[in-house]
């Protein structure tokens, strides 16, 4: 993924404010506390950078870094970050050699013990895991009926001298709706599987389950460690309460410059299919950002803020543009070469995230996460 520092802006970016990913950690951190702080930066750091996100949070005062698979942590470890890194989503083919060499702590269900095991014995240094069980989630995770049977094999293990179970995990189901009943259900289900781990001989350093809406809706779920991701870019992860509402600061702006702007008559179709036509005679502007950089191709009517004022997509979102409607009385030589900001902060009263979220009926952490590597990233704020 190319990736610059704030001077002159390519002509397509997605403009990352670290100064915001510092402010959002300590926001976090002070909810929590005094639970400690993992930073989930998996998927290139939800679409922001992993490497420079995780610099900037662990700077503000992140005690963890999480990742999903273990070549992210890998990436991690390659950039000189040697903070505690926590990986949770395998393959039988998951090197987990490179791991245990890499000092990485690994998420274990159970089936994965045996493996995890034999990279150890390769390796000649135990292998650190954090059990999981799955209180309700229904994705990766020991069901309960194996869970004493998955502690006690690895305690055995460890007796062996063969790991360390340093953690037991679990992870939410609906924390982002405060009112729904599962998510006490799911700490009670935590809380008797980590009463089993150390009653079967785990001395746990961290015990976790709180994800972003945990940490501000559930100050009973945090426990020694709080595993935080869209919050640490900036987002809400509640339908009813917005970024400044919780204190956090959108971290990333994606914009580009108008390729084209031009006048068109009446009845101009717009785009495959000619799902739009304009009303009368107009101005078309032209953004060169279409689905393969990200944008959804469902989202028509995707809110696009040029000159201070805030324009939909019309017609169809092609693979390397977006067409707005200027309107008009819009001048096209005006026009031509403006920036274009699909969605940034919303300070200035322009898109956000949440916008393009609404605009395609998905959530926000896929809107920016989606963000393709053909869009640079281009990181502002202090020491970036």
């Amino acid at each position: 993924m190319p990736t610059t520092r704030l001077s002159r802006l390519p002509e397509r970016a997605a403009v990352v404010d670290l100064d915001a990913i510092r402010h959002n950690v300590r926001v976090i951190r002070k909810v929590a506390e005094p639970a400690r702080l993992m930073a989930v930066v998996k998927a290139d750091g939800y679409g922001h950078g992993s490497v420079e996100v995780a610099r900037a949070a662990l700077a503000a005062g992140a005690s963890w870094l999480g990742v999903a698979h273990i070549s992210e942590a890998l990436t991690l470890r390659a950039a000189g970050i040697d903070a505690p890194i926590l990986a949770w989503l395998h393959t039988p083919d998951s090197n987990f050699s490179a791991a245990v060499a890499a000092g990485i702590d690994l998420g274990c269900s159970g089936w994965e013990l045996e493996a995890i095991v034999a990279a150890a014995r390769e390796q000649e240094r135990p292998a650190r895991v954090h059990l999981k069980i799955d209180t309700g989630l229904g994705r990766n995770g020991a069901p309960a009926d194996r869970w004493e049977a998955v502690v006690g094999e690895a305690v055995q293990y460890q007796d062996e001298g063969l790991l360390r179970v340093a953690g037991v995990f679990s992870h939410f189901a609906v924390a982002d709706e405060p009112e729904r009943p599962e998510t006490d259900l799911q700490l009670d289900a935590f809380r008797e599987a980590i009463a089993l781990a150390e009653d079967a001989g785990c001395d746990l350093e961290v015990r976790h389950i709180a994800n972003s809406p945990a940490v501000f809706s559930r100050p009973d779920s945090h426990f020694d460690l709080v595993r935080a991701g869209i919050s640490v870019y900036g987002l809400s992860p509640f339908a009813d309460q917005t970024s400044a509402d919780l204190g956090l600061r959108p971290a990333m702006t994606l914009r580009a410059t108008l390729s084209q702007a031009k006048r068109v008559p009446a009845e101009q179709g717009v785009s495959y299919g000619l799902s739009y036509r304009t009303s009368s005679p107009s101005a078309l502007g032209l953004v060169p950002l279409g689905y393969a950089d990200g944008v959804p191709r469902t989202s028509e009517g995707g809110p696009v803020r040029i000159a201070g004022r805030t324009y939909p997509v019309v017609g169809r979102v092609a693979m390397d543009q977006i067409v707005v409607d200027l309107g008009p009385d819009a001048d096209p030589e005006a026009f031509r070469g403006a920036e274009a900001v699909l969605f940034g902060t919303g300070d200035d009263g322009g898109p956000t995230a949440d916008d393009w979220a609404r605009a395609t009926g998905t959530i926000n952490y896929e809107i920016v996460t989606r963000i393709s590597p053909r869009v640079p990233r281009v990181y502002e704020g202090e020491d970036a």
